[in-house]
């Protein structure tokens, strides 16, 4: 289940109904799907029928032309070019839509006139980030990452960069389990 950290309110949240409320509140959608009877790491036509039923209903809601499977190791090649791309803050032109299938990430949201919000992300997790709407992630400890992602456009999206170094003043680590496996590890 995700983690909702609001660092200037010194509050985390676990409850995922409080979690949905808040981020709703903030513009965000968040939704916990319950698993389906096919392996984290099926191959990507695998997981798009398995989920074909909710995908659709996404994309009756949002518009939405295509899904694919994003799937990133600590492997993968150029990850850490990958991650610089979206490690800062930006923005997307259409939604940012990413269901959680293995793994962790981290996205930080800075909606405005809200504090920003740090919700980590893991298997069984929706996140609907609305388009305009100023974001960054970063993956958890384990560096590992496979989810579902949906586009409004079949070209995809584009990051535009605000800048504003926003991303500075937060943590780019997990909070949870992950980040405290992580800690543990880096500390032997």
């Amino acid at each position: 289940m995700a983690r909702l950290n609001i660092p200037d309110e010194k509050v985390t949240l676990t409850d995922g109904d409080a979690i949905a409320a808040y981020l709703a509140s903030c513009g965000i959608d968040y939704e916990q799907w319950p698993p389906k009877q096919v392996a984290a790491d099926a191959p990507a036509d695998e997981l798009l029928r398995a989920y074909a039923d909710e995908i659709a209903q996404l994309n009756n809601r949002g518009g939405y032309s295509t899904a694919d499977v994003i799937d990133v190791a600590p492997n993968t090649p150029g990850l850490e070019e990958m991650l610089t791309k979206f490690n800062r803050e930006h923005w997307h032109d259409e939604d940012e839509v990413r269901f959680i299938i293995d793994g962790h990430g981290l996205f930080h949201i800075h909606s405005q006139d809200m504090p920003v919000v740090a919700i980590e992300v893991e298997p069984g997790d929706l996140i609907r980030v609305p388009r305009g709407t100023m974001h960054w992630f970063n993956l958890c400890a384990d560096r590992r990452i496979r989810a579902i992602r949906l586009f409004q456009d079949a070209a995809g999206w584009n990051p535009y960069y605000t800048n504003s170094g926003a991303e500075h003043d937060f943590l780019p680590v997990c909070f949870g389990v992950t980040y405290l496996a992580g800690k543990a590890a880096a500390e032997l």
